[in-house]
């Protein structure tokens, strides 16, 4: 019976957020129940970048593509685990050249980020000569452990390269108890439309 693991982060009001900031932190609240001889129900209120989700295009490009104009086809095969958590800073090309990566692979990128249930300030982000590497070679996907796939940059981009290619980016996966290697991949953004972004619950399928 082959493994399933759950890599998506526990929707919680608890939970990292980006920054830390108090207004992107998700609200749940209860609006009836069975004290008021109701079923019981709960509002949830928050950001579509909250835990892990799918960034759309137009997240980043003025008149970019929205969050349904990603097909499934995409997010759902096969993929690898990328061990690059004895990166420190930035996950540049020559830290990807000897992962011999291939067109139309779906990457996950392992770091120390899977390893904190705290948001890092400097957490390890995919620097612009790396997203540039990935975007000529054609990939798939670009999916990481950090609740962004970059920081410190001006003008984002590591973002924008990606979209421009064609890539998938998924952020706020968690990837602890994930040996690298490959796995079948499913990754599941709620069905919404005309936005930025959605949340996902990720899989990995393997041994």
């Amino acid at each position: 019976m082959p493994r399933i693991y759950d890599i998506s982060m526990t929707i919680e009001e608890g939970m990292q957020v980006w920054k830390n900031y108090e207004a992107k932190k998700p609200s749940i609240t209860n609006v009836q129940n069975h004290d008021q001889g109701k079923p019981h129900e709960s509002l949830l209120t928050m950001n579509v970048h909250t835990g892990t989700h799918v960034d759309a295009p137009l997240h980043m490009l003025a008149g970019g593509a929205t969050i349904e104009t990603i097909p499934l086809e995409q997010l759902v095969g096969p993929a690898r685990v990328l061990d690059l958590t004895h990166v420190k800073d930035s996950i540049t090309k020559d830290d990807l050249v000897p992962f011999n990566i291939q067109k139309g692979e779906r990457l996950l990128f392992k770091t120390s980020s899977s390893y904190s249930e705290e948001f890092l300030m400097d957490f390890v982000f995919l620097r612009e000569d790396g997203a540039r590497y990935l975007a000529d070679i054609g990939i798939a996907v670009a999916a990481t452990d950090a609740l962004g796939i970059e920081r410190a940059q001006a003008e984002y981009p590591t973002h924008r390269t990606l979209m421009r290619a064609g890539v998938v980016i998924v952020e706020g996966l968690r990837l602890k108890e994930v040996a690298p290697g490959s796995y079948w991949l499913v990754i599941a953004p709620l069905k919404m439309t005309g936005i930025d972004a959605a949340p996902a619950r990720a899989l990995l399928i393997g041994d």
